[in-house]
């Protein structure tokens, strides 16, 4: 996504486009698994980590990434894909973290399966986590 697809992007989802949130944007779109704040920060080197938090938290409220927690004690940021002003959890997907490389990776054709919650209840978010050990460091294993 470039600097001008990340611009309109941001002013589609109600967000004003300052440099920071369009960098941070952009870099996570360039990524190809979800990142933590601290792996974001070392991408990101011209922003310091209260810009990069303070602006993943605006891109949180206005759904133009996810975070979810994947079992190795921080939070991991991706970017939203729907072009709605919600995402909806049935085009979520899953997330698998590997135990050995610790490496979280987006298994984007399977979807987050879609739960009815008893009455009253209501759903604001899923986390999908599927852990184990990722091909890469099973086929180590098996050398």
């Amino acid at each position: 996504m470039s600097g001008k697809q990340s611009e309109e992007k941001l002013i589609h989802k109600g967000i004003r486009p300052t440099a920071a949130r369009i960098l941070i944007l952009q870099k996570l779109s360039e990524l190809t698994s979800p990142v933590s704040l601290f792996q974001l920060e070392a991408e990101l080197v011209t922003l310091d980590k209260s810009t990069i938090s303070r602006s993943l938290a605006v891109l949180l409220e206005h759904h133009a990434i996810h975070a979810f927690e994947d079992g190795s004690g921080s939070m991991k940021y991706e970017i939203c894909k729907s072009e709605s002003d919600e995402c909806p959890i049935a085009n979520r997907h899953i997330h698998f973290y590997c135990e050995s490389c610790h490496k979280t990776e987006c298994i984007e054709t399977i979807k987050i399966p879609v739960i009815r919650l008893p009455e009253g209840y209501r759903m604001n978010a899923v986390n999908y986590i599927v852990k184990g050990i990722c091909p890469a460091c099973n086929k180590h294993r098996t050398e």
